[in-house]
């Protein structure tokens, strides 16, 4: 019997909704495969604004070092979105993101053809789509300094600094090439290399790395380039590395492919150990979504998929990472949908008659 840690950061608007069922999902996987994980709830995002005056206190940033993983929902919502605000709760992520070492966001793109009716785009587009994308996560121009607002001769203006070095981009290329070969041996590579120098350093380093992997085909593409065939080649791409506002970008776009953003995981990881594990923090891409917030509709299922990767990235748990996600698919699978992802006319389910769905199918 094994037993974990889990810090448990529900953040904004659905967070706590979403976070809920996560936590429900483990307690699950730990009765039926005999695990114990323990939890700790602590406030980020504008919940912790209200609370301390900060987005996060260094206090729960401590702790979330300390655990096994961090499951986090959602930060931001109308009542902190003042773009003239000393303390916003973005500023509470960015934090978790840089102290706890996740340099590395990996966030898997697959179109279910139960749910090819959810995008917008033709079945015969989405067909064999199954991405597995890795955004640069700690540096690029979300980090880089100088980065202010000013006044300079009575005129505003501000600066943003698109900051990498050799080591950043070498680290994601390598994680990037070594995906690649335990899928289908094509990476690709996104930048604007045509015009930044940030990235034409970019294309220099993954090109240099790439010399160590001489089974996996690699290809560049521009990013605005990369915006266009997203739509209308996705089935093309396997393993995609970008930089930090890249990767947000494209991945953002990239949930049209799944049918809904609340079909989304994402696993933010930093270096690992020879047994490939370690800390990570778990959050479904959807955000925080204020204007489902408190309804009980918003889609579990990304959170229940962020499940899955904390178990097989943090905890180890392949078999029932496995279980969590075969039961996800049989729900879907099985005609239950909630409202983003329904056809026109079909019943839809709230968060919590979803969620036992999905339980309900655990090792069926």
């Amino acid at each position: 019997m094994a037993t974990f840690d889990i810090f448990v950061l529900p953040g904004d608007g659905i967070g706590p909704e979403v976070t809920a069922e996560g936590v429900r999902a483990l307690e699950a996987i730990g009765q039926r495969f005999e695990h114990v994980f323990n939890f700790e709830q602590d406030l980020a995002g504008g919940a912790a604004i209200d609370a301390h005056g900060v987005a996060i206190r260094p206090e729960t940033l401590e702790r979330a070092k300390q655990s096994t993983a961090v499951l986090f929902g959602a930060v931001g919502g109308p009542k902190w979105d003042n773009p003239t605000a000393a303390v916003r709760p973005e500023q509470g992520l960015l934090a978790l993101r840089r102290e706890l070492g996740l340099w590395a966001n990996l966030r898997p793109v697959k179109a279910e053809p139960a749910l090819m009716h959810s995008s917008a785009l033709k079945p015969e587009v989405l067909a064999g789509v199954d991405m597995l994308v890795i955004r640069e996560l700690t540096s690029g121009i979300y980090f880089g300094t100088p980065q202010e607002r000013r006044v300079v001769n009575g005129r505003r203006e501000a600066i943003d600094t698109d900051y990498y070095n050799e080591d950043e981009i070498a680290r994601v290329a390598h994680l990037g090439f070594r995906a690649a070969r335990e899928r289908r041996k094509q990476l690709t590579s996104v930048d604007k290399a045509n015009v930044l120098a940030s990235s034409r350093l970019w294309r220099e380093v993954v090109v240099e790395v790439a010399a160590e992997y001489p089974d996996v085909k690699l290809e560049h593409v521009l990013v605005d380039a990369m915006t266009m065939h997203l739509i209308n080649r996705p089935s093309s791409f396997d393993v995609v590395i970008a930089d930090n506002m890249f990767g947000d970008i494209i991945t953002d776009e990239a949930s049209v492919l799944g049918g809904s953003m609340g079909m989304l995981p994402s696993a933010s990881l930093g270096t690992l150990g020879e047994d490939g594990l370690g800390l990570g923090m778990y959050e479904p891409i959807h955000g925080s979504a204020p204007d489902i917030a408190g309804k009980g509709v918003a889609n579990p299922l990304a959170m229940f998929l962020c499940t899955a990767m904390l178990l097989r990235h943090s905890c180890g748990l392949e078999d029932e990472a496995r279980a969590l996600e075969g039961a996800v698919a049989r729900a879907v699978d099985d005609g239950l949908r909630t409202a983003d992802i329904a056809a026109a006319g079909e019943r839809t389910l709230g968060t919590r008659e979803m969620a036992d769905a999905v339980l309900e199918r655990i090792g069926a």
